[in-house]
C-alpha cells in the first residue's frame, strides 16, 4: 500500500491556471492512453482538496466525457475543506479538515491492500508529505507551459532529493515521471 500523489502539471509545473482551468490539459490526449486506468484500478481511497472538488461540480459534463461518470469513483473520497460543500448524490464522500494524519489512518482502513490517491492539489499533497505520509508523486508533463498557476507542489523538496523510479512516454503530449519520496529518519 502506498499513498501517492498522481497529477498532470505543465512543462513549467503548474497543475491548474491561475482561475482553476484544466483546459489546457484536455487536447493534449485521452485518459485512456496513459498509465491512468491502470493506476485508479489499484487505489482504495482518496483525497481531494476543496478546489479540485469545486472544479468537477463546476465541470461535470467535461468529466463525464474524460472519464465516463460526472462523478467517476466508486472509492471512499475525504475533501478536505474548511468550507460546507454540496454533496453528489450516491457518492461516498468524506468532509473533513485540519491535519491530515489522523484522516490519513481512515483511509488505509478503508483502502485495505490498495493506495491512496491524493488528487490534488499541491498544497494537500504537500501536507501528507511535511506528515511523513507521502511515499511515491507521479506527474504526467504535459507538452505545454503556462506561465503561471497552481503549482504542481508548492515546497522546497531539496535534501534528500526525490528518487526518480521511471520515465514514460504517453503519445506525443505526455511524459510521465514516477518518483518515489524518501523517508527522512529523525
Amino acid at each position: 500500500m502506498k499513498t501517492q500523489y498522481y497529477a498532470a502539471a505543465s512543462l513549467d509545473g503548474f497543475i491548474a491556471t491561475e482561475d482553476d482551468s484544466l483546459d489546457w490539459l484536455f487536447p493534449l490526449g485521452n485518459v485512456d492512453d496513459t498509465s491512468y486506468p491502470g493506476f485508479i484500478a489499484e487505489v482504495g481511497a482518496l483525497a481531494m482538496g476543496s478546489a479540485t472538488y469545486e472544479w468537477m461540480l463546476h465541470h461535470a459534463d467535461k468529466v463525464a466525457l474524460e472519464t465516463g461518470a460526472a462523478w467517476p469513483y466508486t472509492q471512499p473520497v475525504w475533501i478536505f475543506s474548511s468550507r460546507v460543500l454540496p454533496t453528489i448524490k450516491g457518492a461516498n464522500i468524506h468532509f473533513v479538515h485540519g491535519d491530515v494524519r489522523p484522516v490519513h489512518a481512515e483511509m488505509i482502513k478503508a483502502a485495505g491492500s490498495k493506495n491512496i490517491w491524493i488528487v490534488g492539489g499541491g498544497d494537500l499533497a504537500g501536507q501528507f508529505y511535511d506528515a511523513g505520509l507521502l511515499d511515491e508523486i507521479i506527474v504526467q508533463v504535459g507538452s505545454v507551459t503556462l506561465g503561471k498557476g497552481k503549482p504542481l507542489f508548492p515546497r522546497r523538496l531539496v535534501t534528500p532529493p526525490l528518487t526518480l523510479v521511471s520515465v514514460q512516454q504517453f503519445g506525443s503530449g505526455f511524459a510521465e515521471l514516477r518518483y518515489q519520496v524518501p523517508k527522512c529518519v529523525t
